[in-house]
């Protein structure tokens, strides 16, 4: 009788950077690794190979990869080295000329032969086995779900369009199926991502594709529509406010989708949003805002703003407060500008010294605080519905449909019989500067 000679499956660590997008590659990576036999390892001790997913959308972003490309290089010496960052090559062999290969954003086949080279595979099928949903690296109750790639915006500040290329759109129907398998997996919480949302589909012309015997057509109310029939949480990431966005808040107020938008406006002063190459009509998009919240009452928008704009002044920094607390913008990430390699905006005159960047950026966070607690107050008394994410000595941490995972607030629920992936109704008791607090109903 011959005996197979059983050799442990080599094993490859993963270290992954930047934003959602980013995360979507590393599951993408992750699930081709174990379905050729790889198996994972959690630490650099255990790796064979440590693949490092990189960002580079920021100098900080670009700091904090190299940091994490020398660390893996330290740690365990055999590293690939993939991601936004990977576009600029030759600025990651001048610091690190010790990795093994450098690879660009989305370019997952190059990555394998990569792999491959350094460590080939040992595939049984008898034992590697990977769920039909693949491999993620979040919670096993939401996911990311990414519908295209790259963007045909040139904003003067971003260089995402160098790095990842034009709006390349999926078809409607292989984004319905995936998202099928993720909720048939027991997902609660589809994350729709992409880096220009609202521009899904433009690419192909919003034609259709099939999905359960019937045709989706590739455009953002379409895919919402359907996505909303799944029976999950359906949570939009990215969106520029273009006027057919209004046909996705008559879906948010009828319950088809969370009533939730993620909108990067970067700011509010009309010189400013001219000299990023953005939309610049705020009146308009104010108006937008309020027939929005006219027809969905319960909508929460989550935002971006850029301090410190080469250009701006005391007038446009107030301008821009201001315009929040009208707009009511539930939630804000803020940033201090950077000087981006490879930026238009490098070239603007009236650069802004840092330490006015600094209090500029601090100010406008408290003022957010401000904002974000009078909006929540508002909410006391409410039931409503809850996501479970964790599990603590008082209950339970969990999310509402205004809270996306990890950059939001949380609800911290009191009461028996919670479980981690759970929706449940809870009627919310107080409030502070970003969370609810509830107990169950």
């Amino acid at each position: 009788m011959n005996v197979r000679e059983i050799r442990p499956a080599p094993r490859v660590g993963i270290v992954s950077l930047g934003c959602p997008k980013a995360t979507v590659d590393s599951e993408r990576i992750l699930t081709r690794l174990r379905q050729e036999g790889y198996r994972l390892s959690g630490d650099y001790a255990g790796a064979d190979l440590v693949l490092v997913n990189t960002c580079g959308f920021l100098d900080s972003a670009r700091r904090e990869s190299l940091d994490a490309i020398g660390e893996a290089l330290a740690e365990n010496g055999r590293v690939i080295v993939t991601g936004c960052l990977g576009a600029e090559a030759e600025v990651i062999t001048a610091e690190h000329p010790g990795v093994l290969a450098v690879t660009g954003p989305q370019q997952y086949d190059a990555v394998m032969e990569a792999v491959h080279a350094h460590l080939p595979p040992m595939h049984d099928p008898l034992v590697d086995l990977v769920p039909p949903h693949g491999l993620r690296l979040t919670p096993a109750h939401y996911a990311w779900l990414k519908i295209a790639e790259g963007c045909d915006n040139r904003c003067s500040f971003c260089i995402i369009p160098k790095l990842r290329g034009d709006l390349v759109s999926r078809p409607a129907g292989a984004v319905m199926r995936e998202a099928e398998k993720l909720v048939a997996a027991g997902v609660q919480e589809l994350l729709v991502v992409s880096q220009d949302t609202s521009a899904y589909g433009r690419d192909l012309k919003y034609a259709p594709s099939a999905w359960r015997g019937t045709e989706v057509r590739a455009r953002f109310f379409d895919l919402a529509r359907a996505l909303g029939s799944l029976g999950a949480w359906v949570r939009l990431h990215y969106v520029y406010p273009y006027p057919h966005v209004d046909e996705v808040i008559a879906l948010m107020g009828e319950g088809g989708v969370l009533p939730y938008l993620d909108i990067p406006f970067q700011h509010a002063a009309p010189g400013i949003l001219k000299a990023m190459r953005r939309p610049a009509n705020v009146d308009r998009t104010l108006d937008r805002i309020q027939a929005w919240r006219r027809a969905c009452p319960d909508l929460a928008i989550r935002s971006s703003f850029i301090v410190g704009f080469p250009g701006e002044t005391e007038d446009d920094f107030q301008l821009l407060l201001d315009w929040i607390a009208e707009a009511g913008i539930d939630r804000i990430a803020a940033f201090r500008y950077e000087d981006v390699v490879h930026a238009a905006s490098r070239e603007l005159p009236g650069h802004v010294p840092q330490e006015i960047k600094d209090e500029r950026f601090h100010r406008l966070m408290m003022h957010a605080q401000d904002v974000s607690a009078a909006r929540l107050s508002a909410k006391v008394g409410r039931t409503i519905e809850v996501l479970v994410d964790a599990l603590d000595a008082s209950g339970a941490i969990a999310r509402s449909q205004w809270d996306a995972p990890e950059v939001d607030g949380v609800v911290r629920v009191t009461g028996e019989g919670l479980g981690v992936g759970q929706r449940r109704m809870v009627r919310v008791t107080g409030s502070d500067a970003y969370d609810l607090f509830a107990e169950c109903v």
